[in-house]
């Protein structure tokens, strides 16, 4: 399940080291127009490292890296850029622009890129808003003015703003009580579900695996691995997840998905 000719993305045989520290070894991964693909595993596996290679914010040491069936080296650098549009980032921390409000937030990436009138981005702004359940009266406020749920859903409508085929979820519930932490998870399935847009979340939190991901990737640690050992352990269904017996998925899924297997 690594590799489909309906691939928005794929690594091929990729490699990552900082210096003399490996990250990634020989990873072939894939994902599907439309599939949600959660990548999980222990702190210090390379999960936010191939979430970044296959944005191209970091570049990879060997191997290949495609875009819509295409190698991303192959790309001139002015159609690369286009393309990256295609790739929308809901960053761990929302990262907001603490000096601009909400409304000049979503805005960004469109005034930036795009060619709109100032009705139509307002009409874009205040429809992604609503879109990820916020109000307009929101629009105006700084984002120390919101919470912290709420700055996740800001992020996700100006990353919805310009219209991406692949969302990238970073840890996109991490720090948010159960209560958010669900409606962020609904946010990511109804992204999927009425856009068909593909996503990739990287996460520790399995109850958002159960929920939204229909494929599930797990990656091992390169120093705890025998030097012909795969780095990816794990390539299947949540379902798939909770009834393997390989011990390192065992030891990480633990009884977090019990009632999956008992169902």
């Amino acid at each position: 399940m690594t590799r489909g000719d309906d691939d928005v993305i794929r690594l091929l045989n990729v490699g990552c080291r900082f210096g003399s520290q490996h990250v990634l070894k020989d990873l072939t991964l894939g994902i599907s127009a439309g599939e949600t693909l959660a990548i999980i595993g222990e702190s210090g596996c390379g999960k936010s490292v191939t979430m970044k290679v296959m944005m191209q914010l970091i570049r990879q040491t060997s191997g290949s890296v495609e875009w819509f069936g295409r190698d991303v080296t192959a790309i001139p650098p002015g159609e690369r850029l286009q393309q990256q549009l295609r790739l929308g980032y809901l960053f761990q921390g929302a990262a907001l622009f603490d000096s601009l409000n909400i409304f000049e937030n979503v805005a960004f990436g469109i005034q930036e890129n795009q060619r709109f009138s100032r009705d139509e981005i307002r009409d874009v702004v205040f429809e992604r808003l609503r879109e990820v359940g916020l109000q307009e009266d929101v629009a105006r406020k700084r984002p120390s003015e919101i919470s912290g749920g709420m700055q996740k859903r800001v992020g996700l409508a100006r990353a919805l703003a310009l219209s991406p085929d692949v969302m990238f979820y970073d840890e996109p519930t991490t720090g948010l009580d159960p209560v958010t932490s669900r409606r962020i998870d609904d946010l990511i399935e109804s992204v999927r579900r009425n856009r068909g847009v593909a996503g990739i979340i990287v996460t520790h939190d399995l109850r958002t695996v159960r929920r939204v991901a229909d494929r599930v990737v797990m990656l091992y640690p390169l120093r705890r691995l025998q030097p012909d050992d795969r780095q990816l352990i794990f390539d299947g269904t949540v379902t798939e997840l909770a009834e393997c017996d390989d011990p390192r998925v065992r030891e990480f899924v633990a009884e977090e998905l019990s009632d999956v297997r008992a169902a």
